[in-house]
């Protein structure tokens, strides 16, 4: 039997974790440790120290009889401005987690974006694995990680215990014993002083205006609050978080929330993880295999679900439900909503083997100590914010993957994204979206599909990115299949709303929006599904590998997350991309209605033009998006992940054909002038000038993405591994039919090039200027990629291609200039000539 190093707290399901430090857990306070300022408790011993030699007194003399007390798994003692913990024996040396939230944040710091601290009540500011351990007359206060294992029976053991020594976030001299020889400790100053690792708010927190405003016990886990006042202090300009030029900044005040939670006693058993479903992981490396090497080991986050002896037919209610509430200072109009999204999971946990699995609970009215921080309580949080977003984080058991609370937060201005997402998309589709303000049903809608996919997230799912590309093309504009299977098959996925039904289609205007669908209850019934017989996770692989293989037959249960190939399956805000040229053409078709409802539906009396400006910009934006998803074909490919006994490849390019034919739908329907997005009328109300530079840097965010590294990189790539390499889309054909789509009137008898062209060509010569003049990075300065490993830089291969591009269109433009059908194209002419010769020469 495997053991924990843990004192028995690992199940018997796994290697041994040792416990030592983990770094990526090690999140201390926003933005970096805070300073050092002295404060009453640290010159009696330091923050994390222990002051002076232990001499513990009686218990009297310390818990006093003006002590207030509220026993759970600590005895908490409230004595004066001094907090105590009273610690069993039997609570030494076991495996615990304290998440810091806050109760009520600062103030909004205006020189950093989205406030100086937390910014927003709820907003999660720490997390780290504790275990309180006794040294004589001193309790240790130590940080256990679990990232690296061995069987405890193993000699490797020892060296894995020996480099993961867990450090020390504070000691504590024992005050007094309590009549079971429980230690009783001062922790005040853990929680009204800077120690870095669980320290509410960044810069130097001042004692003297910090201090402890309620504890209480439960049996599981003990709750703080404290008020801690810090002095932010900064070297750098405002964007790091402090004043310019290291200035001192007003002090803040934040009310933090910690939860002191015991981890289980009884591990969840975990459950391995597999690429071809998408649940996000903890990682451990196990040295203690027969492999010849160490092995990475990932077990997904889930809740800990278990049937009771209480059933629905088939069906098992879980012995404890997963309950999710809802904040009360949600807006009352829309808590309905929010509670629906929520239950609109029950189908999947239907599909897991459970009766009511997910529910929505009631906050209670009358219970004082009841607090949404409490981790206990999963809550979905309503936030004042400007911020067009919602996030669902999840807090787990990091020797498990057990997830023990997923709060959704929702930003105020989701609201807005939903209703700009919404009109841009499908306003050709649905009457009630030509005119603001939506309608309470259309906007409680919208809202109960952003709850119900950030609940997803808290459940234990990633995004399924290939999703919507799964589904045959035309099945989207299909009303009978919509209306069963949804136009994705996943909430999961970056697929807004039907933007390529057509009107005629007639799908109803509730099956626009996406809703939890078919992968979803697959994934999670293969992460939640109990499967008898198995007691560890490595029983449960031969069972797991047959509901992976339904991927076979099914392939919308397929996962695929953003990758770095060029995935065309795995686009962000794409519908029917199963095939991007046709549903992209569809998409066109619906923006060119959608603008002409634009100023109907934002235009209101006695408003400013706020909406007008907002609506089209991001109609355009819309466009633009829609463009992107065929530009992806070029140098693309498709992915399927496989397991060894799959046959076939994992990557397959995109054919040479399904290339062209998408550059030729850019070259054709995206370079060329968009007229229908030009709309004087609108632009007179808004602005003086700007519609060259609104539609240029839409066409610009689509020749990026078809200049981009990667892309052309690919493009050589699929060549070079192509056994036939005429039948791969060569690099050299990419770029000729781009040059030639991008300057197409210099092949007629009398050129003529508008000015929205002229700029578009402009800024396909300064794209390949970069690519072959880069500019100089200042000394010390490196590409950062804030996901996954930085980007390979471009080959000198794809170098000289651009080169050889721009030497054969200096050629065709000087032989165009004396053809020119008016003086601005020849000018025109004239100048890109003078800039493909600085290029080519760029010292002359």
């Amino acid at each position: 039997m495997l053991a924990a190093c843990a004192r028995g707290t690992t199940p018997p399901s796994r290697p041994s974790p040792s416990t030592g430090a983990d770094p990526a857990r090690t999140s201390g306070a926003p933005g970096g440790a805070p300073g050092t300022a002295t404060t009453a408790s640290d010159s009696a011993g330091g923050r994390s120290g222990a002051s002076g030699t232990p001499s513990p007194r009686p218990y009297n003399r310390v818990i006093t009889s003006e002590a207030i007390t509220r026993r759970g798994m600590f005895a908490v003692h409230r004595v004066g401005d001094k907090l105590f913990f009273e610690i069993p024996r039997k609570e030494m040396y076991k495996d615990m987690l304290i998440v810091g939230r806050y109760a009520r944040a600062a103030a909004s710091d205006p020189a950093t974006p989205g406030g100086g601290f937390g910014s927003y009540a709820g907003d999660q500011f720490g997390e780290r694995t504790l275990r309180w351990d006794r040294s004589g007359n001193r309790v240790i206060l130590r940080s256990p990680s679990f990232t690296i294992t061995a069987d405890t029976g193993l000699s490797v053991y020892r060296a894995v215990e020996a480099s993961n020594y867990p450090p020390i976030i504070a000691v504590f001299n024992v005050e007094t014993y309590g009549p079971d020889s429980a230690a009783v400790i001062d922790v005040t100053r853990l929680f009204t002083t800077g120690i870095p690792e669980i320290a509410a708010i960044r810069g130097s927190v001042d004692g003297q205006r910090s201090f402890v405003e309620r504890a209480i016990a439960f049996p599981d886990n003990v709750e703080i609050e404290a008020t801690q006042t810090g002095t932010p202090t900064s070297t750098g300009g405002a964007g790091s978080g402090g004043a310019a030029g290291g200035a001192q900044r007003e002090a803040q005040s934040v009310l933090a929330h910690w939860s002191l939670v015991r981890l289980p006693e009884q591990p969840m058993m975990a459950r391995r993880f597999d690429e071809r479903v998408g649940f996000f992981s903890i990682r451990q490396v196990d040295f203690g295999t027969t492999e010849h090497r160490s092995v990475v080991r990932r077990y997904i986050t889930r809740y800990r679900l278990e049937c009771s002896e209480r059933m629905a037919g088939d069906l098992c209610y879980p012995k404890k439900p997963i309950v999710y509430y809802v904040d009360p200072a949600t807006p009352d109009v829309w808590k309905p909503f929010v509670r629906a999204g929520i239950v609109e999971w029950q189908s999947a946990f239907e599909a897991a083997g459970f009766k009511d699995g997910i529910v929505s609970g009631e906050v209670p009215a009358d219970d004082p100590d009841w607090s949404p921080e409490d981790i206990r309580h999963t809550m979905i949080r309503w936030l004042p914010s400007t911020v067009e977003n919602a996030v669902g984080p999840h807090v787990n058991d990091p020797r498990t993957g057990e997830i023990l609370n997923g709060s959704v937060r929702m930003f105020h201005n989701i609201l807005n994204l939903q209703r700009s997402w919404y009109f841009t998309q499908v306003s050709a589709l649905d009457p009630r979206a030509r005119r603001l303000p939506f309608p309470d049903s259309l906007m409680g809608r919208l809202l109960q599909f952003v709850v119900a996919h950030e609940i997803g997230h808290t459940l234990g799912l990633q995004h399924d990115q290939i999703g919507s590309s799964t589904y045959p093309a035309d099945s989207v504009r299909s009303r009978t299949w919509v209306a069963r299977m949804g136009h994705s098959p996943s909430i999961m996925d970056y697929s807004r709303f039907n933007y390529v039904a057509q009107p005629e289609d007639s799908i109803a205007v509730n099956d626009l929006i996406p809703r939890v669908g078919p992968y979803d209850r697959y994934a999670i019934m293969w992460g939640y599904k109990p499967i008898p017989g198995a007691r560890t996770p490595d029983q449960e692989l031969a069972v797991l590998e047959q509901w992976s293989r339904m991927q076979d037959t099914i392939p919308w249960y397929r996962f695929a997350a953003s990758n770095a190939f060029g995935s065309t399956g795995t686009q962000s805000e794409a519908v029917g991309d199963a095939d991007p040229v046709r549903s992209t053409g569809l998409g066109f078709r619906n923006i060119e209605r959608t603008v002409g409802y634009i100023a109907t539906a934002a235009i209101r009396h006695g408003e400013d033009n706020t909406d007008l400006r907002e609506l089209y910009d991001r109609t355009v934006g819309q466009w633009a998006n829609e463009a992107n998803h065929v530009a992806t074909l070029v140098g693309g490919g498709t992915v399927q992940h496989k397991s060894g006994s799959q046959p076939g490849p994992v990557y397959s390019p995109v054919t040479r054909a399904r290339q062209a034919e998408a550059l030729r739908f850019i070259n054709e329907n995206v370079f060329r002038t968009p007229t229908y997005l030009i709309r004087p009328e609108i632009s007179a109300r808004i602005e003086a000038s700007g519609m060259i530079r609104r539609i240029n840097s839409a066409q610009v965010r689509v020749l990026n993405n078809l200049l981009d590294d990667g892309r052309l990189n690919r493009l050589l790539e699929q060549e070079a591994l192509q056994r036939n390499p005429s039948e791969a889309y060569q690099l050299s054909r990419m770029l000729d039919d781009l040059r030639r789509g991008l300057w197409s009137e210099l092949s007629t008898s009398r050129p003529v090039i508008d000015a929205f062209r002229r700029d578009l060509q402009m800024d396909y010569l300064n794209a390949i200027d970069e690519k072959i003049n880069p500019p100089v990075r200042p000394s010390g300065q490196t590409s950062v990629s804030t996901f996954g490993p930085p980007p390979a830089p471009l080959s000198d291969d794809a170098r000289s291609q651009l080169r050889g591009e721009l030497v054969t269109l200096r050629g065709e433009v000087q032989r165009a200039i004396p053809r020119a059908g008016d003086r601005s194209t020849q000018l025109h002419l004239q100048g890109a000539l003078h800039r493909i010769g600085a290029i080519l020469d760029p010292k002359r």
